[in-house]
């Protein structure tokens, strides 16, 4: 299934070509890559712990096999007439061959669970040699997709824009800003606009918005951080240089470095309500800037993982590599709420 699906990204990265959104084809190209690989960790981790299990089993019955190859071995050399004779005559021999034919039969069993034990180490074996060539050319694959979505969004011209405002003026609300909180209540609300008549208004889409990052929360809305702060978001951990989207359509207020924040994208998605991700080391969106539902909007730090790391990470579990983290804070009026409400967060 792994290999299916970076197959199919493969396939996406080569028809983005001759798409005319560009952007939007990558961005779809990099989420599909993203998926395989995540697919491709889990399998690998499974073959790995599942060929540990068959290794221990071995070891635990490591004496039992030799003492069964050896009775086995004997029985094939020894000939038939020779089987028939037993010391204490008809009586033993017949007892013998009674216990023989009791078990001849578990030896059978024990012999056939031991060749399906070894077909399956052998199976696994080959999955994971067909494995690491399927992931150094998945690795490539994203890495090639990244770059050629920085050049896409470079070659952008007339976006999409709904208003024009000031860069300079925003930009000095941004360095004299003390806080996050600060600079994103002296950003004034733009006037509602007309939504086409298929376009839910955002709040009905409470609770089924997607998470802009495919990752799992670290630390949830008002919980004290390592500083000691009640931070009013959540954190999201992600893996290295993961594409960030927006969740839906919505209008840019802000992109660019906010203190020790690194870099910080204020989206707009409709009048009163303000959506902050902070924490990317790329951006793709500029001010004033309309962006849809699943548009890419940035990617986070990191370094690519080579194949070698990647079958480390995979086969010993979380912690070898390094996870980012993406920021996300939620307003209403000015006000922090809280972000998980409003985001369709999987039971795990």
């Amino acid at each position: 299934m792994a290999s299916a699906a970076l197959e199919d990204a493969a396939k996406t990265l080569r028809d983005a070509e001759s798409k005319k959104d560009r952007v939007a084809a990558l961005s779809q190209t990099i989420r599909a890559y993203e998926s395989g690989l995540a697919a491709m960790r889990d399998g690998i981790r499974s073959a790995t712990l599942r060929e540990r299990v068959l290794h221990l089993e071995f070891e635990q019955r490591r004496d039992q096999l030799s003492r069964l190859l050896g009775i086995l071995q004997t029985l094939e050399r020894a000939s038939t007439p020779m089987l028939l004779i037993h010391p204490t005559g008809p009586v033993g021999t017949a007892r013998s061959g009674m216990i023989m034919s009791e078990v001849t039969p578990s030896l059978q069993r024990q012999a056939e669970e031991l060749r399906n034990q070894l077909e399956e180490l052998d199976a696994l074996k080959e999955l994971q040699t067909k494995a690491e060539t399927d992931l150094r050319l998945g690795l490539a694959g994203v890495q090639e997709s990244r770059v050629a979505l920085a050049q896409a969004v470079s070659d952008r011209t007339d976006l999409p824009r709904r208003f024009a405002d000031d860069p300079v003026r925003t930009q000095i609300l941004a360095d004299s800003a003390t806080s996050l909180t600060v600079f994103a209540s002296s950003i004034k609300a733009l006037p509602a606009e007309t939504k086409g008549a298929d376009q839910k208004p955002f709040k009905e889409l409470k609770g089924v918005l997607p998470l802009p990052v495919s990752g799992a929360v670290l630390r949830h809305f008002m919980e004290t951080d390592a500083a000691g702060l009640e931070r009013p978001g959540m954190l999201i951990s992600a893996r290295p240089l993961s594409l960030v989207s927006a969740p839906s359509d919505a209008t840019v207020r802000y992109s660019g470095p906010f203190l020790d924040y690194g870099n910080v994208i204020i989206l707009e998605p409709d009048t009163g309500y303000l959506l902050i991700f902070a924490g990317l080391d790329q951006v793709y969106v500029e001010l004033g800037q309309i962006v849809n539902s699943g548009e890419a909007v940035g990617l986070l730090g990191g370094k690519q993982q080579g194949t070698q790391e990647f079958l480390i990470e995979s086969s010993e579990g979380g912690g070898a590599i390094a996870q980012e983290t993406l920021y996300i804070e939620f307003r209403e009026k000015g006000e922090p709420i809280d972000p998980e409400a409003w985001f369709a967060l999987s039971d795990s």
